[in-house]
């Protein structure tokens, strides 16, 4: 059945009016929400603030590396230490390094430039400090309802934003209710903010519907793929950072790493694969595995005799909105806002976000309290962007606007090029590079590429990516439609299998798809959606734009764990 058919045979929906509805209840989104409450608390006013999470619980679908700058969450609990804002582990120490096959170099720290230095940053689980901020939040007043996914923009007569939908539960495969079914729900807002983070799904249509990317370069991404792993005390360095460049990748490839060291022997190792990269042969999970293997990264893994002491703990892999300045679309539109990574604010050449989310919630919150207390709603909230153009975090992007385009002449020129730029020039270069090409169009075709051959996994350092996908808890209603839609099904074999030699069984970090032979010796994709840990890499990457994802029922997907 079609949702109108829903629709006309279940409905019409219960509706709850507020005055904010607050899409994702990530960093972003809880600092909306939070900051909402305070204004009204301090001027003495009521304004009703409901945050939308699809995870099972606040942080359950929260990746990030994560070093965070506290300099949001100064403005926003100016008491957090005293709070219990799980900030525990300074960086004490930053290194970057570049890598070759078996050998490495290490830069100089008095060479790093200010982006690449963390002093005064923390080392942190950014799914612990959501955890924390959703505790805030409802201390405040905030209705958070965790497992509910929006799944539908609602609009009024005049085309402006009223609010969203969630999706109905207990659907089965078929398309038809089962006898768990549960129409959604609408919630009705003055103001909509959506802070769904990268690629969001209704972020995304928002911005098509009104053209909020026009005059912006197209938006670039990354996928970052994570491990946490316990190791032995005498290989841990409590706070310190390290990030690498080169091998496994290319020249002309963007990719680096992460390795950070938490409290308890904990340490989050990832990496990040640029997703404008050209060979379809190659698999951004798969250059981490290999990545882990270089001497430099394995002696934190290793004992001296070669054997594996650490633990693995968990596992998640998410896309990163990367494209900075020159690709941030219009924030506001009539009805609501983009905050966060659903817009693109993080900062690249710090390979930051949190802290920018948290402050642009915080500036949209002020622009949406400041027009309800005015009796506004339904419009554009103008004062959000305006303020944004006159903050701090506008000058820190600002001055990294041309970090990643630079890659686009490879490593060296870039290394280059953006120390003198940042190291340098403090930032301060006159001009500003573009960009003209989304991810996806970059992908050659196979013909054109050499087979990257890849080293079986040993299930002690490097490991397949079903065993990853089970230390991540991901878990999908088994009987409900896939959440992956192909809007022609016979594009995969006929175009991405015969051109790109199958790319999506390759950039996808959790094995969702998989070209198996039919009984008739032919191939087809089979789609395995409960493995899904929303990424949106294929949504971004896919080189026919044939994939559309969606929202899966609320609560389903991964549950991080320290992540």
């Amino acid at each position: 059945m079609t949702n109108e058919e829903i629709l006309a045979q279940f409905g019409p929906r219960e509706a709850m009016e507020y005055d904010v509805v607050v899409v994702g209840g990530g960093p972003g989104g809880l600092a909306t929400a939070i900051r909402l409450k305070q204004l009204a608390a301090e001027k003495g006013t009521d304004v009703s603030v409901v945050v939308l999470e699809k995870g099972s619980e606040p942080g359950a679908h929260i990746l990030s590396g994560a070093i965070m700058d506290p300099i949001a969450l100064n403005e926003l609990f100016p008491k957090w230490k005293e709070m219990g804002a799980p900030l525990n582990q300074p960086v004490t120490d930053d290194a970057m390094v570049f890598l070759s096959e078996k050998s490495s170099f290490r830069m100089p720290n008095f060479l790093l430039p200010k982006c690449s230095q963390n002093h005064g940053n923390y080392v942190i689980s950014l799914g612990a400090l959501t955890q924390w901020l959703g505790q805030q939040a409802e201390n405040l007043g905030v209705e958070i309802f965790p497992g509910f996914a929006a799944a539908e923009v609602l609009y009024n007569a005049d085309g402006s934003v009223k609010g969203v939908a969630t999706g109905n539960m207990g659907i089965g495969k078929d398309g038809e209710p089962t006898d768990h079914f549960q129409i959604g729900m609408e919630l009705l807002g003055k103001y909509t903010i959506f802070a769904e983070g990268s690629r969001g799904h209704l972020g995304k249509q928002l911005i098509a519907k009104f053209k909020l990317d026009e005059g912006c370069d197209p938006q670039a991404y990354g996928i970052g793929i994570k491990e946490l792993w316990e190791v032995d005390p005498s290989r841990h360095q409590p706070g310190f950072a390290m990030h690498t460049a080169g091998w496994p990748m290319d020249e002309q490839t963007y990719g680096g790493s992460f390795m950070y060291h938490m409290e308890d022997n904990k340490v989050f190792f990832g990496f990040v694969t640029g997703l404008n990269y050209s060979n379809p042969y190659l698999s951004p999970f798969e250059e981490f595995q290999r990545w882990k293997t270089h001497p430099n990264i394995r002696y934190y893994l290793e004992n001296d005799k070669g054997e594996v002491t650490a633990k693995r703990l968990s596992y998640g892999a998410r896309a990163i909105t990367a494209g900075g300045l020159v690709s941030l679309p219009k924030t506001v539109f009539p009805g609501g806002a983009l905050v966060g990574c659903d817009a693109g604010f993080l900062n690249v050449s710090r390979i930051k976000g949190s802290h920018s989310a948290i402050k642009t919630g915080m500036l949209a919150a002020e622009a949406a309290y400041d027009a309800i207390v005015a009796n506004r709603q339904h419009d554009e909230l103008s004062a959000y962007p305006e303020a944004f153009e006159r903050s701090w975090l506008f000058k820190e992007l600002n001055k990294s606007r041309n970090f990643k385009a630079w890659f686009k002449w490879g490593l060296t020129i870039a290394t280059l090029m953006n120390g003198v730029e940042q190291f340098a020039l403090r930032g301060n270069m006159p001009w500003t590079l573009r960009r003209t090409k989304a991810d996806y169009e970059y992908l050659k075709p196979a013909a054109e590429c050499k087979p990257i051959d890849y080293p079986k996994p040993d299930g002690k350092l490097t490991f397949d990516r079903l065993s990853s996908i089970f230390i991540a808890n991901v878990n999908h209603e088994e009987n409900q439609p896939a959440h992956l839609i192909l809007k022609d099904a016979s594009v995969p074999v006929s175009i991405n299998l015969a051109k790109y030699a199958g790319p999506e069984a390759r950039y996808c970090p959790a094995g969702v798809y998989e070209f198996v032979k039919s009984a008739d010796n032919t191939e087809r994709l089979q789609i395995n959606a409960q493995n899904c840990v929303h990424c949106k890499t294929c949504d971004i990457k896919d080189p026919s734009q044939n994939i559309n994802w969606i929202t899966p029922e609320g609560g389903g997907g991964p549950n991080y764990v320290g992540m």
